[in-house]
């Protein structure tokens, strides 16, 4: 078994996955580390770039989604193949550095130890004014409708003991799985621990959602209704429940 699988959900990053092995091979300095790149349904070169550049470094493989259902999914299929004791994911568009998920390792291994039920996820810094008020607003929302203290819920790594993702039997597909696991962690009572990770502007390529302010806005409706189903399926679903250590107050 591996000491750490990173998933790196990648749809359409044909100019990013070659820096983001790069990066990766100048960080990771322990063959305990496996890197897991999933050709989330990619369109462009990504399949191919992957299969040419994943056999010359030897802590990286691939897998291939051939339909895209999301941002959510394609970490799942990663998580799947993981074979590490921690998981984690975070974007492959560079704009959170590969050394974050080392330093959230690091983090774990110096100060707790298996006993202790710890969930580490960093924090933004370096946005744009315009972001910071989004997200502001967003775990504002989240944290008074699920009663739950929530915050920068989409700020990656994220990184946690397998164990929290083998025990649990369903997710979403897209971008509400950070507020999901975020909330899980939270609810089955982890340690949470937050960094600080600086967040930069993109290499190459687009994003597929924060594209403009209509695209924000899109996000921010999925989001919700996300939420209100969720905390829904909370109330109705028995097995769900169970799972949840902490009593939920709604």
């Amino acid at each position: 078994m591996k000491t750490l699988s990173i998933v790196l959900p990648c749809y359409n990053e044909e100019g990013n996955i070659p820096l983001l092995l790069k990066n990766f091979e100048l960080v990771i300095k322990r063959d305990d580390i496996e890197v897991i790149l999933v050709d989330n349904g990619s369109t462009d070169k990504s399949e191919q770039i992957l299969k040419d550049l994943i056999p010359k470094y030897n802590f990286a493989k691939t897998i291939r989604v051939n339909i895209n259902k999301g941002y959510g999914h394609g970490i799942r299929c990663g998580l799947k193949v993981a074979q590490g004791k921690y998981l984690a994911w975070t974007h492959s568009d560079m704009q959170t550095h590969p050394k974050d998920v080392i330093q959230a390792l690091n983090l774990i291994e110096k100060n707790y130890d298996d006993s202790v039920k710890v969930f580490v996820k960093g924090l933004r810094k370096g946005r744009a004014i315009k972001d910071k008020i989004f997200t502001v607003g967003m775990s504002i929302f989240e944290s008074i409708y699920l009663w739950t203290p929530l915050w920068d819920i989409n700020a990656q790594p994220n990184l946690f003991h397998r164990s929290l993702f083998d025990n649990w039997y369903d997710c979403p597909n897209d971008f509400s799985f950070d507020l999901f696991y975020y909330y899980i962690a939270i609810k089955n009572g982890y340690k949470i621990v937050r960094f600080n990770v600086n967040f930069d502007k993109r290499f190459y390529g687009t994003s597929s959602w924060n594209i403009n302010l209509k695209s924000k806005f899109r996000f921010i409706i999925r989001t919700i209704l996300f939420t209100i189903k969720f905390r829904n399926r909370i109330k109705t679903d028995e097995k769900l429940r169970n799972l949840l250590i902490s009593k939920n107050k709604f």
